[in-house]
């Protein structure tokens, strides 16, 4: 997903200042605010997460 994508995303969450954020903490940041785990990036070749919107992004190499 795009930066752009991720930034309306996170303020339709209701995350303002999205510019303040790097791309990571950004998701982990909309990760929270949808009382979900906020793992992004943290994963290392394998993630439990099945339905998580970022699982793609996440696990790319």
């Amino acid at each position: 997903m795009r930066l752009t994508e991720i930034e309306k995303k996170a303020r339709d969450v209701g995350i303002k200042d999205t510019w303040k954020y790097s791309k990571k903490d950004l998701v982990k940041s909309i990760q929270r605010k949808e009382n979900n785990f906020d793992c992004f990036g943290t994963a290392l070749n394998f993630c439990d997460q099945w339905v998580c919107c970022w699982r793609s992004d996440c696990l790319k190499k």
